[in-house]
């Protein structure tokens, strides 16, 4: 009997198992690990969502089979967010797919539409699903570096070159995970002209669309005329609204993705359970005063991290957006790498992060920061490792 499989033996070891199996012993030892490692976040989900769905749950109606699309409530609120937020109109219908959580609806796109042989574009680094979504779905998968919007959009164009007519997809994802690196409507307006001309499809993840500070408010590639034509969004309740255990998220755009999309998840699910289909519907119609405050605490620790930090020796660029802050190496350990300063942190401060290598080869000389820690813990933080490392 064969035990070895094609497509899981395309994984590369995952990194980020390392740090956790090194904090999971940490803590038997009795240590108290603060974790900024996973961008999990802390924060409650608001009140008001919670109710709703308390309150839907006891309805029997609501245990039964829901729809693998989403409910049409729930398409309808997502409707009015884009029209809101981004001035974009959707057909609920036709352009509008709830998912399992962002990540579920990018595995499933690309096995959707990949060919054995595709050759998709992706950032580097790159959230993992990025990537690996196609790879496992069997496509190639060759890497653009992350650079300044003009450089990378210089890059794209350089590759589509090389490649010729064999680009069928790219990703893109701002604000981004893991770099922070947010975009202008004027970039959009420029990948959507590169890709509509050379026919490739774009996948947009705007997972960290409502979590900015300081700027304004990241845009949306569906604001760009024409990028209907060749790109779907995917977005997520889990960082806006903190209910990443609730794994609710949509993709929208493009009508030709999202019926692959709604195709291939009519054959694997029957979507999220209604009850919390019917929350997510009340946390896109209700008062985003929650979001204000979320977006708020983010503020506050980002401020917090990046003072106490400094004064602890270790000084890096504050993020516009996301909930993560991605921190060069300290020039001491640079030529150490990402997994091994990971593991200093960890061993000698008892502070977890993220190591940029489990990101893409481009992010071995960063870790990434996570804000889901109180103000007092990332203090906390910083002490240990000014009194535990020379930086």
């Amino acid at each position: 009997m064969k035990t070895k499989f094609e497509r899981v033996s395309l994984l590369p070891p995952y990194v980020f198992s390392e740090i956790n199996n090194l904090k999971a012993k940490e803590r038997l030892k009795g240590r108290d690990i603060i974790d900024l490692g996973m961008g999990n976040p802390d924060q409650p989900t608001p009140k008001h969502v919670v109710n709703k769905l308390i309150s839907t749950i006891k309805n029997p109606k609501t245990h039964r089979y829901s729809m693998s699309r989403g409910i049409d409530g729930l398409r309808k609120a997502q409707r009015e967010y884009y029209r809101r937020r981004f001035n974009v109109n959707l057909d609920k219908d036709k352009e509008i797919v709830v998912t399992l959580g962002s990540k579920e609806g990018l595995a499933n796109l690309a096995s959707a539409i990949t060919s054995k042989g595709d050759l998709v574009l992706v950032p580097n680094p790159s959230y993992p699903i990025h990537p690996y979504g196609f790879l496992i779905a069997g496509a190639s998968v060759k890497s653009i570096k992350m650079e300044c919007q003009e450089t990378f959009l210089k890059n794209l164009s350089l590759k589509i070159k090389k490649y010729k007519n064999k680009v069928k997809a790219i990703i893109i994802n701002y604000p981004n995970n893991p770099t922070t690196d947010v975009v202008s409507l004027d970039f959009y307006k420029e990948l959507v002209n590169i890709c509509f001309r050379n026919e490739i499809w774009i996948l947009s993840d705007l997972a960290y669309a409502e979590i900015y500070f300081d700027i304004i408010p990241p845009p949306s590639i569906l604001q760009i005329n024409k990028a209907k034509n060749i790109a779907v969004e995917f977005s997520s309740m889990s960082k806006t609204f903190n209910m990443p255990g609730w794994r609710i998220g949509f993709a929208c755009g493009n009508k030709v993705l999202i019926s692959a999309l709604a195709r291939i998840k009519s054959y694997l699910d029957y979507g999220a359970f209604t009850p919390i289909q019917v929350a997510a519907t009340a946390a896109l119609n209700g008062s985003e005063d929650c979001i204000q405050e979320i977006r708020s605490v983010y503020k506050k620790r980002r401020d917090i991290l990046i003072s106490s930090f400094k004064r602890a020796g270790w000084s890096f660029p504050a993020p516009d957006a996301t909930m993560f802050a991605w921190a060069p190496i300290p020039e001491k350990y640079s030529d150490k790498g990402s997994l091994y300063f990971s593991k200093l942190l960890l061993k000698k401060a008892g502070v977890a992060v993220s190591p940029g290598i489990g990101f893409g080869k481009y992010g071995d000389k960063h870790v990434r920061i996570s804000l889901v820690e109180n103000e007092h813990r990332i203090r906390q933080a910083a002490r240990s490792i000014k009194n535990n490392i020379k930086l």
